[in-house]
């Protein structure tokens, strides 16, 4: 995939703010601090794009970054972090079942799990969410870079055992390990949303490989 712009549109903290232009999402879902803002910079190529809120936990916006003019990335709020109120944890829970549960457009939903941890049981029920709603996902084990090869090779079986049914994809934001594979994986994603590919001449062009 080769970028040629990539840009922040905006943050939205209700449906109301969503995007309207019907353009393909691609969501990327996980807990507090698993890395999704160094992985959405990682694919990007884009340094300080996506940044990390000074405290975990407390942002509640999904963001929306456009890529190549042609489709979005959206942030959803981190969760499972420990210090924030329950009132806090439903809200988060109810913006973004509303969003997964309501974009006819989300093509792919990316779930980042820390390939050095074992996935917990909220990463199982969204995980298990999203089958049972037959929302197409990619699992993305990130900071593969800290894990040896036999404890990361441990570590996806673990996810794989505990998270079946989806491609799983080790990345570290620090080598771009994965980078590739996570990119081949929403270029297939965004041609089924588009019926099978049918991008304008523009998009055609901005989507192509590098």
């Amino acid at each position: 995939m080769k970028i040629f712009s990539a840009e922040f549109v905006k943050s939205a903290f209700n449906a109301q703010h969503w995007t309207t232009d019907d353009k393909p999402e691609i969501a990327f879902l996980g807990r507090s601090n698993v890395g999704k803002s160094s992985l959405i910079n990682s694919l990007l190529q884009r340094k300080g794009l996506a940044r990390t809120s000074n405290t975990p936990g407390r942002t509640q916006s999904i963001n929306f970054f456009l890529v190549n003019e042609a489709f979005y990335f959206a942030d959803l709020p981190g969760y499972g972090y420990a210090r924030v109120s329950q009132t806090m944890r439903k809200n988060w829970g109810k913006m973004a079942e509303e969003y997964l549960a309501g974009r006819h457009r989300l093509a792919l939903s990316i779930q980042l799990i820390d390939s050095r941890h074992s996935p917990t049981e909220l990463d199982r029920q969204l995980h298990e969410w999203l089958a049972f709603n037959q929302r197409k996902a990619l699992v993305v084990a990130t900071k593969a870079d800290k894990l040896s090869q036999n404890k990361l090779r441990k570590s996806l079986e673990q996810i794989e055992k505990l998270l079946p049914g989806s491609p799983i994809i080790a990345y570290s934001s620090h080598t771009g390990k994965g980078r590739e594979s996570v990119w081949r994986e929403i270029e297939t994603a965004l041609k089924t949303a588009d019926g099978g590919g049918q991008f304008t001449i523009r998009d055609r062009v901005q989507i192509g490989n590098s």
